[in-house]
């Protein structure tokens, strides 16, 4: 069996499909993106499968991982290491349909009978977050993730982080103690603002604290550690097992989060998931994105012990024009009983793309950026 072809979809609302396929007509599907720059990461696509992978036998996924990642002499970040993922993803996709097994088999059997995922409510700048919360544990849900504030001030005003505060606190009276809230600072918040705002919310027993600063402030992180008990989260925007080895020496992480289309795919993420297993840290995989990065998270969810919960983007507020399911033959991989997904038995991915509603998405204009926000002296904020 050799590689022989591939094409690329960029799709609504914001995310780009790769079908690799083979001489015995086998196919493979990976989701290799950086939200806001589709044809950037497209080009690095074409320019792998191009020079290394035409004409190459697809079973040898980690030779043509090594190959793609250390045949460039400058390595890593999310263009590249997105690239990666997505062709890794549909290498992994094509070796489990020719054994007819799921992925998660093939790297050593489940650990787990389901994966349990949380839902977002809110938006970019939440708000009538608790109705929202109530709905969603009304539909099963037991864990929600939520943004903790929109755009703040280096140094902001006691009423930003009382407005924060208080929307948080309404989705904890709304779902109770028996659920779980993950909070997310979005790396919008700086190193000050952090230690007041993990403080702030404290009482509310979050779930943890996501990129409670940008990850280029990773040195932050054992100062803020010292300022709350609430289990910190990072890692969405860290793109190898060598980005995360040194927040792994700091030893205040307790839960970090790759993304299955960011950070190296299926391979390098179960290799980052066993460094995490190592000191004593869960994995919570980022992915705000669609069905083929939602179904290798789970094949890697399946079999990594330390597993904490799945991100899923069901509903989220970017998929006003598409969402996950929508480029699914068969639903049911997705179906969410009590927070959980159930394992699927099905094949490679688990999951069949519907792939003449994918074509005839891919014919409309998608170009999606993320918003530029702007403080009100005009200089950028984070968004």
């Amino acid at each position: 069996m050799r590689i022989t072809d591939y094409k690329l979809f960029e799709v609504p609302p914001r995310w780009l499909f790769l079908k690799i396929s083979t001489s015995n007509g086998t196919v493979g599907w990976g989701e290799p993106i950086v939200e806001g720059r589709a044809k950037t990461v497209k080009a690095a696509v074409e320019e792998l499968l191009d020079n290394y992978l035409l004409g190459a036998d697809p079973m040898e996924i980690e030779r043509h991982w090594q190959t793609m990642y250390r045949g460039g002499f400058y390595r890593g970040g999310p263009v590249l290491m997105s690239a990666i993922a997505g062709i890794d993803q549909a290498l992994w996709d094509i070796k489990g349909k020719h054994y007819d097994a799921p992925v998660y088999e093939l790297l050593g059997g489940r650990a787990r009978d389901r994966v349990r995922v949380y839902q977002w409510i809110g938006g970019d700048r939440p708000a009538d977050v608790g109705a929202a919360a109530r709905e969603k544990m009304d539909a099963g849900f037991t864990a929600l993730k939520m943004n903790a504030t929109s755009e703040l001030k280096r140094i902001d005003t006691p009423a930003a982080i009382a407005e924060a505060e208080e929307r948080i606190a309404e989705v904890r009276n709304a779902i109770g103690d028996d659920a779980d809230i993950g909070v997310d600072f979005h790396g919008r918040v700086s190193k000050p603002m952090a230690k007041r705002l993990a403080k702030a919310i404290e009482p509310y027993n979050p779930m943890f604290i996501e990129e409670p600063v940008l990850p280029e402030h990773n040195d932050a992180l054992p100062e803020i550690a010292a300022h709350t008990t609430t289990p910190i989260a990072t890692g969405e925007r860290m793109y190898s097992r060598w980005d995360f080895k040194e927040i792994f020496k700091q030893g205040v992480v307790d839960v970090i989060q790759p993304d299955l289309s960011h950070a190296g795919g299926i391979t390098e993420v179960r290799k980052i998931a066993t460094m995490a297993e190592a000191y004593d840290v869960a994995v919570a995989p980022h992915c705000p994105l669609g069905p083929i990065a939602l179904a290798a998270c789970v094949q890697v969810d399946a079999c990594t012990p330390n597993t904490l919960i799945q991100e899923q983007s069901l509903d989220i507020h970017y998929n006003a024009t598409s969402d996950v399911l929508d480029y699914l033959v068969d639903t049911d991989p997705f179906e969410y009983n009590d927070g959980y997904i159930e394992l699927s038995r099905d094949p490679g991915l688990g999951i069949e793309i519907d792939e003449e509603y994918v074509r005839e998405r891919a014919q409309q204009n998608v170009n999606w950026h993320n918003p530029v926000w702007r403080h009100e002296d005009g200089g950028i904020a984070e968004w």
